[in-house]
Parts: C-alpha cells; sequence; structure tokens
C-alpha cells in the first residue's frame, strides 16, 4: 500500500539537480545542430499548400500530408532558378535542407530544388492551367488567322544548333526555297519559356519596312522529349505571346504524340518540325505543274469559246437570209425613181427657158439702165474726190503735228547731249592730267629699275671680273671649266682675259704640271 503512495517529486540531490540553467538561445543552437547533423541534405514529397511570394523575392509555402505539414523556404537565388514555381496544390518533390528558425521556434526546409512528384501531377496541373486559358478566350478558333499561301519571310523561333531547324530548313529548300530568319532560344530549362516568349514578341515587335523583313509566318519548334523538357512551351507567358501575335503562327514541338499547350494557342499545330516547313509553303514544281495545266485549260477553253462564238455567228448569219434579198427592192425603188427623173428635168428646164424669154431687154430699156448707172457712177466719183481731198487735209494737219514734235524731240536731245558731252570734257580733263602724271611717273620708275638692273648686271657680269684680273678657262667646245681634273683631261684649252682669248696646248712634264 506504501507504494502506491510514493512521492514522484525529484530528489533535490538526486542526478542532475545541481545541472546549470540553458538559455533559450543555447537550447535553439543545440536542436538546430542536431537537425542539420541527423538529416543534412533530404528529398521531401508533399502536396503545396500555402504559398507566398513578398517584395523581397523569397518564396515562402507549405509542404503537407494527410497527417503533417513543414515550412519551406525557397530564397530569392534559389527561387529564381527552380525549374518548376510552386503552386497551391500541386504535389511535388522538394530537395534542400532542413533546419530550424529559431525566431518562431519550429523547423523548415530551405528549398534549392522542386520537381513534380509525377506526370500524374503534372497532366492535373496542365488541365487545370489549360482550362484556365481556355476560359479566357486564347484558344478560340476565332482569334485564329489562315496561313499565307506563299511567305516570303518566315520567322523560326528554336535552338540554332539542334536538329530541328536543320530538318525545317532542309525541307524548305526542297519545295520552296524562302528567306528564313531564326530566333536563337533554349528549348528546355528554367531560360526556355522567358526566351520563347521574347522571340515571338521580337518577329512581332519589327517593322514592315525596317533594316531587317518583318516575317510573315512565324514556326516555333522544337523536337521531341519527356513532359518535363517539353514544359517550357506549357508556360502561361509563352501561351500568351503566342495567343498575342499578329503573325500567324505554326506550332511544331515535340512528336505527334506530344501536346503543349502553345498548341492551342497556335493558328495552326504540326504534328512534327519537318510538317511545319511543309504547311508553310508549297511544293515549287507541283505550282509549276498547276500554272502549266491552269494554262492548258485556259488555251483549251479560249479554243472552245472561239469555236461557239464562231458557231454562233455562222448561225446568225443563216437567219439574216441572202445579202442580195436585202438590197432588191431598194434597187428596183431606184430604177422607177430614175425613169421618172429624166422628164421632171425636161419640164424644169422648160420652164426656165420660158421665164427667161419673158425677162429679155430691149435697146430702150438698155439705154435707160446705161444712164442711170453713168449718174450713180458721176455722183459715187464726186463723193470720193471730196472724201479724199478731206482726207489728205486731215493727213497733211496731222503729218505737219508729228513733224513739229519730232523737230522739238530732236532739238531737246542735242541740247542734253551738249551737255553731257560738256560734262564729260570737264570729267575727263582731270584724268587726263592724271593719267599723265601716272605714266610719267611710271616712266620714271621703271627707268629707274631698269638703271639698277644694268648697274647690277655690270657689277655681276663675268667680263667686270675679268678687268680685276681674272681669267675664264674653255675647252674647244666652249664649256667652262671650273676644276684642274677638268682641265687636266683636256688637251686643248682656250684663255678668255679681258683683252680677248689665247688658245693653250696641254703639256705634262715629268713633275706634272699640266702646261
Amino acid at each position: 500500500m506504501s507504494d502506491m503512495f510514493e512521492d514522484d517529486t525529484p530528489d533535490p540531490g538526486g542526478p542532475g539537480g545541481n545541472a546549470p540553467p540553458l538559455s533559450v538561445s543555447e537550447i535553439s543552437g543545440a536542436v538546430k545542430r542536431v537537425i542539420e547533423g541527423e538529416f543534412g541534405r533530404v528529398r521531401v514529397r508533399g502536396e503545396i499548400g500555402r504559398v507566398s511570394m513578398p517584395r523581397s523575392g523569397h518564396v515562402y509555402f507549405d509542404l503537407k500530408d494527410d497527417r503533417a505539414v513543414i515550412a519551406a523556404v525557397s530564397w530569392k537565388g534559389q527561387a529564381a532558378r527552380l525549374s518548376q514555381k510552386p503552386e497551391e496544390g500541386m504535389e511535388v518533390i522538394a530537395t534542400g535542407k532542413l533546419t530550424t528558425f529559431a525566431g518562431q521556434s519550429k523547423y523548415q526546409l530551405i528549398v534549392d530544388e522542386l520537381e513534380p512528384a509525377g506526370a500524374g501531377a503534372l497532366m492535373a496541373m496542365l488541365e487545370k492551367r489549360r482550362k484556365a486559358l481556355a476560359a479566357e478566350g486564347l484558344f478560340d478558333a476565332a482569334r485564329k488567322q489562315p496561313l499565307p499561301f506563299l511567305p516570303r519571310v518566315i520567322g523560326v523561333v528554336t535552338s540554332p544548333s539542334g536538329a530541328v531547324i536543320r530538318d525545317i530548313l532542309h525541307r524548305l529548300r526542297d519545295r520552296f526555297p524562302s528567306h528564313v530568319l531564326i530566333w536563337p532560344v533554349a528549348v528546355q530549362g528554367a531560360a526556355s519559356a522567358g526566351e520563347v516568349a521574347a522571340g515571338i514578341r521580337g518577329f512581332n515587335a519589327l517593322a514592315p519596312d525596317g533594316p531587317i523583313p518583318r516575317p510573315d509566318l512565324l514556326i516555333v519548334a522544337r523536337g521531341g522529349g519527356s513532359i518535363e523538357d517539353l514544359w517550357g512551351f506549357n508556360e502561361e507567358i509563352v501561351v500568351r505571346a503566342a495567343a498575342e501575335s499578329a503573325i500567324p503562327l505554326i506550332s511544331a514541338v515535340g512528336h505527334e504524340t506530344d501536346t503543349t499547350l502553345i498548341d492551342f494557342a497556335a493558328d495552326r499545330r504540326a504534328p512534327t518540325p519537318t510538317a511545319a516547313a511543309e504547311m508553310a509553303v508549297p511544293v515549287r514544281r507541283e505550282l509549276g505543274l498547276q500554272l502549266q495545266q491552269a494554262r492548258l485549260r485556259m488555251g483549251q477553253a479560249m479554243g472552245q469559246r472561239q469555236e461557239r462564238m464562231a458557231q454562233r455567228l455562222v448561225d446568225l448569219a443563216r437567219a439574216l437570209g441572202r445579202p442580195q434579198a436585202l438590197t432588191e427592192g431598194a434597187r428596183q425603188r431606184l430604177d422607177f425613181r430614175g425613169g421618172t427623173l429624166e422628164p421632171a428635168l425636161r419640164n424644169l428646164v422648160n420652164r426656165r427657158r420660158d421665164r427667161l424669154d419673158g425677162l429679155r431687154l430691149g435697146p430702150a430699156m438698155l439705154g435707160r439702165l446705161t444712164e442711170r448707172a453713168r449718174t450713180a457712177l458721176g455722183n459715187l466719183t464726186r463723193h470720193m474726190g471730196v472724201a479724199a481731198q478731206g482726207a489728205n487735209t486731215r493727213r497733211r494737219d496731222r503729218l505737219d503735228g508729228l513733224g513739229a514734235r519730232l523737230e522739238n524731240g530732236r532739238n531737246r536731245v542735242l541740247a542734253d547731249a551738249r551737255r553731257e558731252t560738256a560734262k564729260g570734257r570737264d570729267r575727263l580733263a582731270p584724268l587726263s592730267a592724271r593719267l599723265q602724271a601716272g605714266f610719267a611717273r611710271g616712266m620714271a620708275q621703271r627707268d629707274e629699275v631698269l638703271q639698277r638692273l644694268d648697274r647690277m648686271r655690270v657689277s655681276l657680269g663675268y667680263r667686270q671680273t675679268l678687268e680685276r684680273g681674272f681669267a675664264v678657262i674653255r675647252d674647244t667646245e666652249g664649256a667652262v671649266l671650273t676644276t684642274a681634273q677638268a682641265a687636266q683631261d683636256r688637251a686643248r684649252l682656250e684663255i678668255e682675259f679681258a683683252d680677248g682669248t689665247l688658245p693653250v696646248r696641254s703639256d705634262r712634264d715629268p713633275q706634272g704640271s699640266l702646261f
């Protein structure tokens, strides 16, 4: 019975009773060391709960299952490198370091890598995103544009180093060579979505008449791969860029069985990049055959039309009858009128002859008409004489007036000329005096210059030098010799003095003298 009432209070003198107390920070640090040392880097599978993205750039979220919750954080630099952005309700596998946060007495996971927990989770998230974008109308058929029949410039958004761009260029070269612009992008990884969207928007931003031609058609292409490899083409930024593109766009991502959200927003979906090139341009050889067939059909149609028109003309000609039948009635009426015309003309001539006989003039009447005409002619002559005399008088008076005005004008012109001549003579007199004085001064100056030059000539001339006792040595050809060596080479010399020249013959003596 004594055991039932035993006191459970620790004995102050028992083990640990004298242990020193620890501070809160010490306990927190000890717990941190234990957790980090025990677990280190871990991979945790769970569903993302609450997600918070403050302005600092850090991402805070919860990882949970049906029985527990772990706080998780991804710092700003780590969040920018995550291949999958955290979304609430997504099942993921988070990789990072387990540590504690002393400020709230909790442990948390520092996440530096985040991936979907499986294809099922990815597909569920993809379907959720597809429904949300479809609800905005980004996939409506009314938004889709028809592809140009024969684009002049084709823009391709893809990796410049993969086999996809080589397949596209090869297929375009085989079908219909076109001008191709390539926008190089990463087609896999965290940077893929942003670069693909920038490529689509960059092609749309080109000016139609700028230095770089604006494409008439866009192709977004990538080869096959897993759903994770193609995930960049499911991102919302890429889907919105494809839906907003004013240039018709063909989506050629993956193989025929692969489906990404850009396929729904594009104007056309191609099962493969090679098929996209086939959709973009027709076959030039087939176009040539079609044109040739159309030309043949047009020629046949024109020939058949001409044949129908010729047959129609023959049918109408048959309905008209013989041309002679159309003119027979008119010819008969002409014969009838011609028979009645001759008697009518004969009657007209007879009536005019009778009338002329009634108007025939006699001698008396002819005399009266002649006298009347003579009187009228005399009156007209008198009137013309008077009129001519008056006109002559007026012309004479006018001519006299003009002569007087002309004389007065001539006198004024002569007087003005005399005055101008006198003024010119007055102005010319001093100018003539100045000209003569200037001419005299110029002649004096020139004479003085000439005298100076003559004095210089006399002082610098070699004749004056000869008079001072010098001589000029020349060879037989008249060339002046200025050195002893030149004189030694000549057999005959000529020395010019002031009063004449002296010929000299060279003769070397044993002592080496020249003369």
